[in-house]
């Protein structure tokens, strides 16, 4: 179960249960929550996706992620006690929601909580550096092969297959999110295909060559899986 950390003992399973106050259900389109309201939890997504946004002054949105299952969605509002960005669903995705004063109170004395909380708070922090290196210093083909590649490697530490990609996020949100026309992810998406790594159908991708993916982004293959194709695991 994705809400409850590998790690902890079964006695500390009851208590922890009490903090996991709900599972929040959300239809494609739904809000979380919007910019501006106040912070009081905390959420780990179980299964289907959710797109953070800022809102512009111009009334445009700017993409500054995507969360999949496992990921937390709400820490920018711990240091303010508000959110600062929109959190939507962009397809069926249900959510676990913890009391974030009850989870920082409880996370001390129970060991494989706070190690798997800091664990989950580290990887947000990676993917953050990850995406502005890649605003800033990668070519077009470089970002989307960054893009594909984080988000086979991300499914995969959810136990889903990291080869076969079922995009819920448009080309569009995509194009926003990495700071590049519509037209240049399609275009690159096409040609790593051509070039014998990527499978793309509509928003279906599979991933063929994950060492040679890797290299175009700029990353070492995984240690933990060192081929083109993971395993199957059950989330």
């Amino acid at each position: 179960m994705l809400c409850l950390p590998a790690g902890v003992a079964r006695s500390d399973v009851e208590e922890l249960d009490r903090v996991v106050r709900a599972r929040v259900p959300l239809d494609r389109g739904e809000a979380l929550f919007r910019a501006g309201e106040p912070f009081g939890h905390i959420y780990v997504v179980r299964t289907g996706t959710i797109r953070t946004t800022l809102p512009e002054q111009d009334g445009s949105e700017q993409v500054i992620g995507f969360h999949l299952p496992g990921e937390l969605v709400g820490l920018e509002a711990i240091r303010d006690q508000y959110h600062r960005c929109d959190a939507v669903a962009l397809e069926r995705t249900s959510l676990c929601m913890l009391r974030f004063d009850q989870l920082e109170e409880l996370a001390p004395r129970i060991p494989g909580l706070q190690r798997q909380l800091y664990r989950l708070i580290s990887r947000e922090l990676v993917e953050d550096q990850q995406h502005l290196v890649a605003l800033g210093r990668r070519t077009a083909r470089e970002r989307v092969a960054l893009f594909v590649h984080s988000l086979s490697e991300r499914l995969e530490a959810a136990g889903y297959d990291g080869t076969e990609l079922r995009l819920a996020m448009s080309r569009d949100e995509i194009a926003n999110y990495l700071g590049l026309a519509l037209e240049t992810v399609s275009r690159e998406l096409a040609r790593l295909g051509e070039d014998g790594l990527l499978a793309v159908d509509r928003r279906r991708v599979r991933v063929l060559d994950r060492p040679a993916l890797a290299g175009v982004a700029g990353r070492p293959p995984s240690p933990a899986t060192g081929g083109s194709r993971s395993q199957t695991s059950g989330s």
